[in-house]
């Protein structure tokens, strides 16, 4: 509020009213200090509810959601701040009951060990929003311009919507299966990967520990394929998909729909694409569809779930900058 030409996402900005905004910045603020106090009555550690009260009483003290905004804004270099709160605080609300309620892992708990760890890495792949997107987007872009076919686009258009949903998400599952195969077989592209399967503990937002490359590489080789055929809409649509779906697999949540597991990515077949244990170990490639495992000989899906996660006979650096660093110089 205080800078927002610089925190707020030109792109998103015509999306959201700044009323609706005031008030849910009012809301937060409240729920912050009262589950702060709630909180330090029945943890015996109370760091986290007097370091959530004294950024309520911060926020407070420095306007709140009263802060006026003079001057008209415009497009320019963007931080994007308002996108990963916004983001943040709706997979929370979703993620974070569903695990306290349900969970296959009841002594993990919320605060795990290495989670501030994971929320840097939320923070890192929604803050730069613009610089990401067009790292992503461009490789896209130039495949479009020089592989487009126009009889392709005209013909996926003409099927009824949720078919063509239906089929970009078969597109993008299969293309990111061979992604996501390199990414383990090359070395040089599994350094950075391995970022992404050192977590000794997954829940919602273990998902967001990933390198920039490997994001860039992953996000970029699904869309270029994907532009080809389909429509701008169709792609959102698959995005939001993806990324509910994704930040889900991930979840400590034990309950499962047998009928769907066959032909839906379920919490525990992931988990097991995680595992350190022998057995599991590349396999379950697939993001969304099971069935590709199936025919390409990598599916893996017992009726437990996984005792061990992270990294077999490997361990990489603490830390995100570390992390970040490393695999360009190829430390183990």
């Amino acid at each position: 509020m205080h800078f927002p030409q610089l925190l707020t996402d030109p792109e998103l900005r015509p999306y959201y009213s700044l009323h609706v905004i005031r008030l849910l910045i009012q809301g937060v603020i409240v729920a912050a200090f009262a589950f702060g106090v709630i909180s330090s009555i029945l943890r015996k550690k109370r760091i986290l509810a007097l370091t959530g009260m004294l950024f309520a009483l911060a926020a407070t003290a420095w306007g709140g959601s009263s802060v006026q905004i003079n001057g008209s804004l415009h497009d320019g270099p963007a931080i994007g701040l308002d996108w990963f709160l916004l983001d943040m605080l709706l997979m929370a609300i979703i993620y974070v009951p569903l695990e306290r309620l349900w969970p296959q892992y009841p002594e993990q708990g919320t605060f795990r060990k290495d989670w501030t760890l994971d929320v840097v890495y939320f923070m890192s792949t929604h803050l730069p929003i613009q610089i990401l997107s067009f790292l992503v987007l461009l490789p896209a872009t130039q495949a479009v311009k020089y592989l487009g076919v126009p009889a392709l686009q005209h013909s996926i258009a003409r099927l009824p919507w949720l078919l063509q949903f239906f089929l970009a998400v078969v597109v993008a599952d299969v293309a990111e299966y061979f992604v996501h195969l390199a990414l383990h077989q090359v070395p040089f592209l599994w350094r950075f990967h391995a970022v992404h399967h050192s977590s000794k503990a997954l829940d919602w937002i273990a998902g967001s520990r990933s390198h920039f490359v490997d994001d860039t590489l992953v996000r970029g080789l699904i869309l270029a394929p994907l532009m080809l055929g389909f429509s701008q809409n169709i792609i959102l649509a698959y995005l939001i998909f993806v990324t509910l779906h994704a930040t889900w697999t991930h979840c400590n949540f034990g309950p499962n729909a047998k009928w769907l597991e066959k032909f839906l990515v379920m919490p525990r077949y992931h988990h097991w694409h995680h595992t350190s244990q022998k057995e599991g170990i590349d396999k379950n490639f697939a993001i969304h569809f099971p069935w590709i495992d199936k025919i390409f000989g990598t599916y893996y899906y017992p009726e437990e779930w996984p005792e061990k996660y992270g990294l077999d006979g490997q361990e990489i650096a603490p830390g995100f900058l570390r992390q970040t660093i490393d695999p360009f110089i190829g430390k183990p």
